[in-house]
């Protein structure tokens, strides 16, 4: 079948892992980069083994993040790259980190199975550290992730509700492409705009239960992880991409399955 041509519906960064999406109207993407100011900052849960010398990919359950405790979707965090602070509900931090995680401390105590003195929480800062070409992400291969919008929208039919995309954490929003044709690109190259870059598809993205909660509520209300295997056999909804060739993205901006 031939692959239908998209454009970008939205861009998003993360720069805490867990915590509040920001959308950005454009962002430039580097060759092997990943998507700018994304997971750049990460809540430890006791000790995770993360070394700053020496980063190693490490599973997310190590951090305070939606999968272990979702009400992390209702501490509304901003992240102010031009003066270097972080806020939580428009209180500003100026990576006081101490004040932050005892910050965030006290509200998983409140709302979640947390115990602050078992499990202290740490902010890691991938500006520390003493390699750049890493980030907090749910993958080794998560540089950039896209998420074909009409995949998440035939799943919410056949669920008979509407699934908000921010459930699904991705950097890239696409509209125009068939559901799940995407699946089928690993390999391949992705062209966005007439003269923007170029990203290698390097695998679909696993679902897993952080996908279950609200964005808005904070709870989780539908199983999505057990809707996809239901439905089409597989956990996988959107993306990861290499970027190949550099160059500006912005919404609205084509995006080119170059599969033939």
């Amino acid at each position: 079948m031939q692959p239908t041509n998209g454009k970008i519906d939205s861009l998003w960064r993360y720069p805490v892992k867990g915590f509040t999406p920001e959308r950005v109207a454009e962002t430039c993407l580097t060759v092997d980069g990943f998507f700018p100011f994304d997971r750049l900052f990460a809540l430890e849960v006791g000790r995770s083994g993360y070394d700053r010398e020496d980063p190693k990919f490490l599973s997310k359950m190590k951090y305070a993040v939606l999968a272990r405790y979702p009400a992390v979707a209702r501490l509304r965090t901003r992240y102010d790259e031009i003066n270097e602070r972080l806020y939580i509900e428009e209180r500003a931090f100026d990576m006081g980190r101490h004040a932050l995680e005892r910050h965030v401390e006290t509200f998983l105590a409140a709302h979640e199975d947390y115990d602050p003195v078992a499990q202290p929480l740490r902010l890691l800062d991938i500006r520390e550290g003493a390699v750049d070409h890493y980030r907090f992400t749910d993958s080794s291969k998560g540089f950039v992730s896209i998420l074909n919008l009409e995949s998440l929208r035939d799943l919410g039919e056949r669920l008979g509700r509407n699934l908000d995309p921010l459930r699904l954490r991705a950097n890239i929003w696409v509209e125009g492409w068939a559901a799940f044709e995407d699946h089928a690109w690993v390999g391949k190259h992705i062209r966005i705009g007439d003269h923007g870059p170029v990203l290698e598809v390097l695998k679909p993205i696993v679902r897993c239960v952080a996908t279950h909660v609200n964005p808005d509520t904070a709870e989780r209300d539908v199983e999505i992880v057990q809707a996809l295997w239901a439905h089409y056999g597989h956990r996988d909804c959107g993306l990861y991409c290499r970027v190949v060739s550099p160059g500006l993205i912005r919404e609205g901006d084509a995006v080119d399955p170059q599969v033939t």
